[in-house]
């Protein structure tokens, strides 16, 4: 780390990232964030790698990972290079569940758009009757 690397207080990150400072701290106790650094006060100070690594964070939340899963997931990283093939794995898991929940949502989208057009032609039918009866 270099001496002009930007430094970022848990404020700042709340700001940048809307995670709440609640949950930034809970991030760090459960394991899931990476040793954040501290000024020599003991405020948190998070480096540009801390945010990015948020942002991944974020990624996984979204696709509905568990949290264990993410905390496992951040200690087989910080456990070293001989973990990629598990962590590989953990995230090819993650991808087929969510392509499952896509499909799941494209067919409740195909039910959706089904009902939606059976209304439309039902109040369009309706609005010719109308105009006519005029």
């Amino acid at each position: 780390m270099s001496l002009t690397e930007t430094r970022y207080t848990i404020s700042e990150v709340e700001a940048r990232t809307g995670l709440t400072q609640h949950t930034l701290r809970w991030y760090e106790r459960i394991g899931l964030m990476p040793h954040v650094d501290r000024s020599h006060s003991g405020q948190r100070r998070f480096s540009d790698r801390d945010l990015d690594w948020l942002s991944f964070v974020g990624k996984l939340r979204a696709t509905g990972m568990s949290v264990a899963d993410m905390v496992r997931y951040a200690e087989l990283v910080r456990e070293g290079e001989h973990t990629v093939e598990a962590r590989r794995e953990l995230l090819e898991r993650t991808r087929r569940e969510v392509r499952a929940r896509i499909a799941e949502l494209t067919d409740a989208l195909g039910v959706l758009d089904f009902k939606i057009g059976m209304y439309a032609k039902n109040t369009d039918a309706k609005n010719t009757v109308a105009r006519k009866a005029q």
